[in-house]
């Protein structure tokens, strides 16, 4: 079964927004996340809808972020793109006459909801800024590492 990735590709646009593009285009999007413009605008609507994004038509239109990346959560993101299902797991029937089914559906509805309900839980916790933030300290991390393989390399060639 395919995934939803619709949660990860908005939330990396939603950093790209805050810290690259302050304005961009459905079309830019679309090339970003190698898709279609009426997808990203499809998947852009949620967030807008939210509150989180405003969108102008026309030369010089286009996406941008109505607030601070600090004050969307992970559930506010999940929210927008119509909370798409968590888990691929599933009775096998709707109607099982099976005693046994039964039971194991029960457990797993039961266990699954459970799941869930943390998981919300932290999503609510997490805000798209602490994620930035994480992709910060991972550039910088790059960043040095380049800078220091470069100058390795330098220093061997000219030895």
């Amino acid at each position: 079964m395919p995934r939803d990735n619709r949660m990860s590709r908005m939330l990396h646009v939603l950093i790209h927004m805050d810290r690259h593009l302050k304005r961009v285009t459905s079309k830019e999007i679309s090339k970003m996340l190698s898709t279609n413009p009426v997808v990203v605008r499809r998947m852009m609507a949620g967030l807008r809808d939210k509150g989180f994004v405003t969108s102008e038509k026309g030369h010089g239109g286009g996406w941008e972020l109505t607030c601070g990346l600090d004050s969307i959560t992970l559930l506010d993101v999940f929210q927008a793109i119509g909370k798409p299902p968590l888990f691929s797991m599933g009775p096998y029937a709707d109607h099982p006459d099976c005693l046994v089914e039964q039971a194991v559906d029960a457990r797993m509805e039961k266990t699954l909801g459970e799941a869930e309900t943390l998981l919300m839980k932290r999503f609510k916790a997490i805000t798209v800024e602490e994620i930035a933030k994480d992709f910060e300290q991972r550039y910088s991390k790059h960043q040095a590492q380049v800078s220091a393989e470069g100058v390795c390399s330098e220093t061997k060639s000219s030895n």
